[in-house]
């Protein structure tokens, strides 16, 4: 039964309509002073490093600084371990991922949280730990030496491995929230009709997760490009052979501060370029 006023009159319902303009949506009636002065104070501790980075760069210098041998070989080595890196991380990153996403064995817990482990391990201490294990003298290492002189610290090699084990974990982070996003009956419906489990993770499985893929490959590329501590410690800092941008950026500012600007620019640009690929996926808000 529709309600009656005080009159008589049917009263109305209220109408659902567009909602008027100028209107506050709901949950955003203002901003508590306590809640403001904060947020802008961590907003401009922020920004404004990157600002000042920007202030003081050699704009008409910067053609210059960014074509000397020294800097070139930076970029160019940087670039090349950083996809080698990112390569290496797919390759077993990715089945990594779908281990701990679809197949239940003991300690599983534990191995999440040692993979996650150099997300939060102190990359110097991570260099230090690939030294005792892959280092001339190490677990490991002294096997590859003696068994078939591999040497792997003070290499490009070594600073391939020094920055995939640092971005790997970006990757497999990335891509195990996909596929536990997934709905994995359609595996079990490509299984059901005759395909193996590789063929339905193959046809099947990789084209569902292909954007979260995507997304941590990038982010695992762009940890790669910044990688500093263990990559200094395991490799060392060899310009032409393991010396990468942010180890360019560290000797040059003892240096020459203006080519330290400007190779910091460049990995700047490269931050910005990926978060506005991920924008999309991770700065949208509902």
């Amino acid at each position: 039964m529709t309600p009656l006023d005080a009159s008589g009159a049917a009263a109305r319902a209220p109408e659902s309509g567009p909602r008027r303009r100028g209107a506050r949506p709901p949950g955003r009636r203002g901003v508590p002073l306590p809640l403001l002065v904060p947020g802008v104070v961590a907003l401009v501790f922020l920004l404004l490093p990157l600002i000042a980075l920007l202030v003081r760069a050699p704009w008409g210098n910067l053609p210059q600084l960014l074509s000397s041998t020294e800097v070139w070989q930076a970029l160019q080595l940087s670039l090349i371990t950083a996809t080698a890196a990112t390569a290496v991380s797919l390759v077993v990153g990715v089945p990594l991922a779908w281990l701990l996403a679809r197949t239940d064995f003991p300690g599983r817990g534990l191995v999440r949280a040692l993979v996650t482990l150099p997300l939060v391990l102190p990359p110097v201490v991570g260099g230090v730990a690939l030294l005792l294990a892959l280092g001339r003298n190490g677990v490991v290492g002294q096997w590859l030496d003696s068994w078939f002189g591999i040497t792997l610290p003070f290499t490009t090699t070594g600073v391939v491995i020094a920055e995939a084990f640092v971005a790997m974990p970006f990757l497999v982070i990335s891509v195990e929230g996909t596929l536990r996003a997934a709905d994995p009956r359609f595996e079990e419906a490509a299984t059901t009709l005759g395909a193996s489990r590789f063929t339905a993770f193959r046809r099947v499985t990789l084209p569902l997760i292909a954007p979260g893929i995507a997304a941590g490959a990038v982010l695992a590329w762009a940890r790669a490009l910044g990688e500093f501590g263990a990559t200094i410690t395991f490799a060392g800092n060899f310009p032409g052979r393991t010396q990468t941008m942010p180890l360019a950026v560290y000797l040059a500012l003892q240096n020459d501060p203006d080519a330290a600007i400007a190779l910091s620019l460049v990995l700047l640009a490269v931050s910005i370029a990926v978060l506005a690929g991920l924008r999309d996926r991770w700065l949208t808000t509902p």
